[in-house]
């Protein structure tokens, strides 16, 4: 079983990856990179390891390194995945994987010229009750499915705190609700219209900030199955043990299940076994090694193993740059949705605007 090498850059949320870099059998942390040196010296004593450079190009051109994982800022994710690719490195990028479709087709060129991997850490897919949500889909326990409803909902106010956060380009919808809206075309991944409504909360406004912080939309596929996403970030929560602050529920014909976030519970409903809630706790801390739940690093082990994974196999690891075009084109017409006072939007308009395939 071949252990592959490490490089990140980012060193923020980049924190989680370097944690289960150094606890897996799988991955060898190499260098890791930031353009902040006091952060880098920060990391570097937090965890023992002093491979750190400010210097992106230098931790590109180090050999030793199979691939590279982009924790940087979003609006500068495009750039990064090239550069990488360029070098040779395969690629593991945190979501968004762009703030939007502009450079899209750029992107999916330098795949293909590079014959690399791209795999794009979509983390909620790799937390506990969602892994279980998932093998309970694909036995088919749930039947023929009706409905999928996922939300994020947090009052994130801290986050207006970073001051990248609040540059252009940033957006909740990119930045926190692709989590909800990752979820539901992970399945119903046919997802073809989309209708909605978004708004700016005055918690908002006084950062100077104007995306927006509250979200209800609603999907559907050509089968007429139903998909639900609903985001708020800036208003006060009700906390985790009432509303967790991201859940995925599937209602099918032969049964239901809900899969929560940060308390570790999956509750389900299958014919034949009444009503169950299984709790994870005991991978408490696991998943959250650091203070709060802010980081949640054993996701992140969870899914760089599995891209280990495919790489022994030469499979494609899900989701790719090409899945995560998919749901960027959801995002974009949920977007113009919103913008349009709840219009029905074909996602396929979308992909056929920017020339992509559909």
């Amino acid at each position: 079983m071949k252990t592959y090498k490490l490089g990140v850059i980012g060193l923020g949320e980049g924190r989680s990856i370097m944690s289960a870099a150094l606890s897996s059998k799988r991955w060898e942390l190499t260098k890791v990179c930031d353009l902040n040196q006091s952060l880098c010296e920060h990391r570097a004593e937090e965890f023992g390891f002093d491979n750190w450079t400010t210097d992106y190009s230098e931790l590109l051109s180090d050999p030793e390194i199979d691939a590279v994982a982009i924790y940087t800022p979003d609006q500068l994710h495009l750039a990064h995945i090239i550069q990488a690719l360029e070098a040779g490195k395969h690629v593991i990028c945190t979501k968004p994987m762009l703030t939007s479709l502009e450079g899209s087709k750029e992107l999916l060129e330098a795949v293909r010229k590079s014959g690399r991997r791209v795999f794009v850490g979509q983390s909620s897919r790799f937390f506990e009750p969602m892994i279980h949500q998932r093998a309970d889909f694909e036995q088919g326990r749930h039947g023929d499915v009706q409905t999928v409803e996922a939300h994020y909902i947090s009052d994130s106010r801290w986050f207006l705190d970073k001051p990248w956060s609040r540059q252009r380009g940033f957006s909740w919808m990119y930045n926190f609700m692709i989590h909800a809206v990752d979820l539901v075309r992970w399945y119903l991944p046919d997802a073809a219209e989309v209708t909605g409504f978004g708004n700016v909360s005055e918690n908002s406004r006084v950062y100077g900030l104007y995306t927006w912080d509250s979200m209800r939309l609603l999907v559907r596929d050509d089968k007429g199955r139903i998909g639900q996403i609903s985001g708020s970030y800036t208003m006060p929560a009700l906390g985790s043990e009432v509303e967790p602050g991201i859940g995925c529920v599937i209602r099918g014909t032969k049964g239901s299940s809900r899969a929560e976030y940060s308390n570790l519970r999956y509750h389900t409903h299958f014919a034949g076994e009444g009503r169950v809630t299984h709790s994870f706790e005991d991978k408490h801390d696991y998943y959250f090694r650091f203070e709060g739940k802010s980081h949640h690093a054993g996701e992140y082990q969870n899914y760089i193993e599995y891209f280990a994974d495919c790489l022994d196999n030469n499979i494609k690891p899900l989701p790719d740059a090409e899945e995560a075009l998919q749901t960027l084109a959801l995002m974009a017409a949920m977007e113009r949705s919103m913008k349009e006072g709840g219009k029905l939007v074909r996602i396929g308009d979308i992909l056929r605007e920017h020339d992509l395939k559909h």
